[in-house]
């Protein structure tokens, strides 16, 4: 990919999207479902119990879990960072996340014992795990792998 443009995936039906940068501002929508395309300012999404299939599982596309819960000093320390990437990767990796202490099922689903964890999925399935506290280049390290990049 140039620097002239930028691939974003469309949350709707899960195509790619050539956009150039100069139209990015101008509310790019897909080529193939004329969805409107995700914006820089895209906040992570929010899962819950209830809307977990809906918002990971029938998503197309890649996806970064960040289990998390209200009392952990780790996870307010993440909190930023996750929300600079949701606007940075939009179109490319949904960032979401999940409050493990409102939504015990998903965090039981996934055998998530320990916060934070990042739980990693593609096409609705979950490809892998990551528990412990992420630096910001070792999150984007997974991201760009999630993305179609070859590092792990």
């Amino acid at each position: 990919m140039n620097n002239d443009s930028r691939i974003l995936r469309c949350n709707h039906c899960g195509t790619r999207n050539r956009v150039p940068r100069a139209r990015l501002a101008d509310g790019p929508i897909c080529a193939k479902c004329r969805t409107p395309l995700p914006s820089k300012a895209t906040l992570p999404a929010m899962v819950t119990d209830a809307n977990f299939e809906q918002e990971i599982t029938s998503f197309p596309g890649p996806v970064m879990l960040d289990c998390w819960a209200p009392w952990c000093n780790p996870c307010k320390v993440t909190a930023p960072i996750f929300n600079q990437l949701a606007g940075q990767y939009a179109g490319v990796v949904k960032i979401a996340k999940l409050n493990v202490d409102q939504n015990p099922m998903v965090a039981a689903r996934f055998n998530v014992l320990s916060v934070p964890t990042l739980l990693l999925f593609n096409g609705g399935r979950l490809v892998n795990t990551l528990p412990g506290t992420l630096t910001k280049p070792d999150i984007e390290r997974h991201l760009n792998y999630l993305a179609g990049g070859t590092s792990t």
